[in-house]
């Protein structure tokens, strides 16, 4: 553990008196030195643990200075005691997702390398040789985690890797960025990333060699707008968003879970394919008070060429709304309808009976409305759907965050979630309705005697 240290939050809490006598008590370098001085500043999260460590992970909330944090651990690693005495590092590595990132966020940005760099050590942007280079000699090359192959050959004693888990080639970037880090005795890496669940950032946390620091959004509220946090929280509160984007906490799949994060975006659409029939699905909300279970409202489009057993779906809107009168949600199915185009609406009916209809109609009389019951559990209706995403006959048009961490808390035990699936269960009934409902008609005797 690293020693408490007399640092700028002491400062600011102590009296008035204490903060003048140690002002004045600073000869006039030490004054001029002192901004540049991070371990004064920084954060808990933001200072690297003591001990033998290969890797340092850095999971924060947006906002919660893990730039900043990556950014001096850089200048910890290429600066010496003097500006031309050489640093621990020598040749260090730049990995973002895009060299556009590594360029405008890691280097050039509000809180990147050059911002956080005192002007007698202050490297210089070799814009053609894509690179930084320090006053004692010390470099830091550029490279973008969308090209892995670029990190075939040059050689490391040093990288920082900002916003790992949302690169596109995650694990071949980071395998070539390994076999590259082999100068020095000691070679080190930081990794600044918000967390989400993808597979290469789990395997860098299991490693022993590996040590995390980790922090809200609220952690440097300090240098973040009031109206800011005070938006997001309320906006997010309670979402599997809010916990990764702003707490900063790694969702993981539950137990035995039917959907897999992983899984779900191995079928990623970044593109709309052309859909032959869109349905609106709808598991309504019984009551409206702050806290109470969401409506689920799921948009799903089905391409519907060759047999029955060939059809896809892609998930085209999670539109659900929390907290919200009944005449409040049944306006948002209908604007989710009319959004879309939708052929049909599916509300499960279990509760509310008739009167849902009776709802939906008064906002719009010609809403094509079909009413379906549950007779079976949430999991056991889910099955089949999770069957078919793993068939790949299912997949999500963009990233619905809330949604799918709901699918990935559903279980064939039941929903290891709080408050209930509601997004499930309006996504099972959509599936439902376009892929498994027409083949059930194939199946029945009458349907094969016309």
């Amino acid at each position: 553990m690293r020693a408490p240290k007399l640092g700028a939050d002491w400062l600011v809490s102590a009296e008035a008196e204490v903060q003048d006598g140690f002002l004045e008590a600073l000869t006039d370098e030490a004054l001029l030195a002192l901004p540049w001085i991070f371990e004064f500043w920084a954060l808990p999260h933001q200072l690297p643990p003591d001990g033998d460590w290969m890797s340092w992970v850095i999971m924060g909330g947006r906002g919660a200075g893990k730039t900043r944090a990556g950014s001096e651990w850089v200048r910890s690693m290429v600066e010496g005691p003097t500006p031309q005495c050489p640093g621990r590092a020598r040749r260090m590595c730049l990995l973002g997702e895009t060299f556009d990132q590594v360029r405008e966020v890691m280097i050039f940005g509000e809180s990147g390398i050059l911002a956080c760099s005192p002007p007698d050590r202050r490297p210089e942007w070799q814009a053609g040789r894509r690179r930084l280079e320090w006053p004692n000699g010390a470099v830091a090359e550029a490279h973008s985690a969308h090209d892995p192959e670029s990190l075939r050959g040059p050689q490391f004693d040093a990288a920082w890797a900002d916003e790992l888990a949302k690169w596109k080639r995650a694990e071949a970037a980071w395998d070539m960025l390994q076999f590259g880090l082999r100068l020095g005795d000691d070679p080190r890496q930081c990794v600044t990333t918000t967390p989400r669940n993808v597979g290469v950032l789990k395997q860098i946390l299991a490693a022993p060699s590996t040590v995390v620091t980790s922090a809200p959004t609220e952690a440097n509220r300090a240098h973040l707008a009031d109206s800011f946090l005070r938006e997001v929280r309320r906006r997010h509160r309670g979402t599997a968003l809010e916990r990764q984007e702003l707490d900063g906490v790694l969702l993981e799949d539950a137990e035995g879970a039917l959907w897999s994060r992983a899984g779900i975006a191995a079928q990623r659409l970044e593109e709309l394919p052309p859909l032959d029939r869109v349905v609106v699905a709808v598991d309504p909300a019984v009551t409206a008070r702050a806290g109470s279970d969401a409506c689920g409202i799921v948009v799903v489009g089905a391409q519907m060429q060759g047999p029955v057993h060939e059809w896809r779906a892609v998930v085209l809107e999670d539109a659900s709304v929390q907290g919200r009168m009944p005449i409040d949600w049944a306006r948002a199915v209908i604007a989710a309808t009319e959004r879309h185009g939708a052929s049909q609406l599916v509300v499960e009916v279990n509760q509310g009976g008739d009167l849902i209809e009776t709802l939906l109609r008064t906002v719009d009389p010609g809403v094509p409305y079909r009413a379906v019951r549950a007779q079976r559990g949430k999991a056991a209706r889910a099955e089949p759907v999770a069957a078919l995403y793993e068939q790949g006959r299912v997949r999500h048009l963009g990233v619905f965050d809330t949604l799918e961490d709901e699918m990935c808390r559903m279980t064939l035990r039941g929903y290891e979630g709080s408050g209930s699936p509601d997004r499930v269960d309006a996504l099972v009934w959509a599936v439902h309705e376009l892929l498994i409902r027409p083949r059930e008609v194939q199946a029945q005797p009458h349907y094969r005697a016309l």
